[in-house]
């Protein structure tokens, strides 16, 4: 059976997450329908990322594997069959059956929006965090400095998550304004459930003044999840973009 890598974008709002869950709609269920009605038979869907509720994506990656050898038509048939759903395949081709979306990704690059103005949000509605109250970015980007490296992140690790372990490698993780719209960009191998979200919630912390950039530290190093900030609601994330090792 050949084996698909799909390019995924997606609107995480009428979603419960990545997951297949049963009773809800999910991204992975409605992949999961749209590529039965293409293969005529059940198609499990792997995603590289299994995003949380309301989490948005530019650059998902998954793999499923086909009955069929339909190359050339798998993106278009898939996104027939996805109608009226906001997800789109860019890109499908056929890869070794060694390929694994999850397993094979060698980082994981997100990006939060945050629109920092008091007037309400038209346009970018359930698409970016708006933060009323004047952020500090510069603060925020010094602070954000004090967590890359390899650490133990229980304090922005959610109790639900289920990874072996709470150490994590944070390559990236950057803060920068443009006009009144702030953008966090963080890489690694893999993360942490809500990671990524704890740590914005802490960093706006730090930006509205409520703390010092060396706080970020204190509680990096506590390793207790009650040190937290507020956790960053899932509207302004999106997973940006996952690396795989280049072809031989």
């Amino acid at each position: 059976m050949p084996r698909y890598k799909l390019l995924l974008e997606y609107n995480g709002g009428p979603y419960q997450g990545w997951m297949k869950l049963p009773g809800v709609p999910t991204v992975q269920a409605a992949l999961e329908d749209a590529a039965a009605k293409l293969d005529g038979q059940p198609v499990e869907v792997t995603g590289a990322g299994r995003t949380d509720s309301g989490v948005h994506a530019t650059g998902q990656v998954a793999h499923m594997d086909l009955a069929q050898d339909r190359p050339d038509k798998v993106a278009d048939a898939m996104n027939f069959h996805l109608r009226p759903h906001p997800i789109a395949v860019l890109k499908a081709e056929q890869v070794s059956d060694d390929f694994h979306a999850r397993f094979s990704a060698t980082a994981r690059h997100y990006r939060y929006v945050i629109i920092n103005r008091r007037a309400d949000l038209a346009l970018e509605r359930g698409l970016a965090w708006r933060v009323p109250s004047k952020l500090d970015a510069a603060a925020m980007h010094a602070a954000a400095q004090r967590l890359l490296g390899h650490h133990d992140f229980t304090t922005f690790r959610d109790t639900a998550c289920q990874a072996a372990s709470p150490v994590k490698t944070l390559d990236r993780l950057d803060v920068a304004r443009f006009g009144d719209r702030i953008e966090i960009t963080c890489s690694a191998q893999s993360f942490l459930h809500r990671q990524v979200r704890s740590m914005v919630g802490s960093l706006v912390e730090v930006g509205r003044g409520f703390q010092r950039p060396e706080w970020i530290s204190d509680i990096l190093a506590a390793a207790d999840r009650t040190a937290c900030g507020p956790v960053a609601p899932s509207d302004g994330l999106y997973l940006e973009r996952v690396d795989y090792p280049a072809a031989p």
